[in-house]
């Protein structure tokens, strides 16, 4: 028996897919399909590499594990001592607690090269939640971000994350659920921010490149929807459950109106 695709019944970001269940799979389809859809849109002398960066994590966030503490007392005892306070010693159980497992974290980018030069045009980023929320994930995306922003070339920040603390922007702007920057190099400290709630499809933008370069459009809603199908995540997701993190009171009951309508949710 086969299985029906079916759409995502989200006009934008499927808030179900940042379930940390799925995020990082997601994470990891929507870096490789970013990167394939802007080699077919990119003029010949440019590439686009997916690239690393690992650093280890010692936060909170990391996986704990349980160490039980025992300790054993005794005395300084002669053989003879011992062999008649033997049945007097006895060990003292400690308390059960978590410490931190040191994990080491890779995260995956994109970088949009010459191929003649490798010199770096723009750097692609899609956040992950270690680097919204404070300990090791934040300080190395901050420090790349800070390199990037000092250098020539161009950088895209694309965060469909609800939870956690967003990239530093200054000024005013709305506060929203989902956010998209882009920086050229040649206009900052200005960069274009698209905003966007839950209620909204992903806005369109064009990809920075050099100057004199048309600049191709990346329509990431387009892509997640693919996604969305090809990884048959509608036989994975629970409609009748709240999404994780759970939403805004607000959002809920216009979600559950919705997936109701579609006949995802009978409970």
């Amino acid at each position: 028996m086969t299985n029906k695709p079916m759409n995502s019944p989200f006009p934008g970001m499927n808030p179900y897919l940042e379930n940390p269940v799925f995020w990082a799979e997601v994470h990891h389809r929507l870096i490789t399909a970013i990167a394939d859809t802007i080699e077919e849109n990119i003029p010949p002398q440019y590439r686009v590499a997916i690239e690393q960066r690992t650093y280890l994590s010692e936060n909170s966030d990391s996986v704990l594990v349980g160490i039980p503490d025992v300790s054993v007392f005794s005395q300084q005892t002669s053989p003879q001592q011992y062999a008649s306070t033997a049945t007097q010693i006895s060990t003292s159980e400690g308390i059960t607690v978590m410490l931190p497992l040191p994990e080491n974290i890779t995260e995956n980018y994109l970088e949009i090269r010459e191929v003649s030069t490798g010199f770096v045009v723009t750097a692609i980023e899609v956040l992950s939640p270690k680097n919204k929320r404070q300990g090791e994930g934040r300080k190395a995306y901050e420090m790349k971000r800070n390199k990037v922003l000092a250098s020539l070339y161009n950088l895209v920040e694309i965060d469909l994350l609800r939870s956690g603390k967003p990239v530093t922007i200054l000024g005013e702007f709305p506060a929203t659920d989902y956010q998209i920057i882009v920086s050229k190099s040649a206009t900052r400290p200005q960069a274009k921010l698209y905003a966007f709630s839950i209620k909204e499809p992903i806005p369109v933008f064009p990809l920075p490149l050099q100057s004199e370069d048309t600049e191709p459009v990346l329509d990431l809603q387009s892509l997640l929807n693919g996604i969305y199908n090809r990884a048959r995540y509608y036989l994975a997701i629970d409609y009748n459950q709240e999404p994780v993190p759970p939403l805004k009171s607000e959002d809920a009951a216009w979600s559950d109106t919705l997936l109701r309508e579609h006949g995802l949710r009978t409970n």
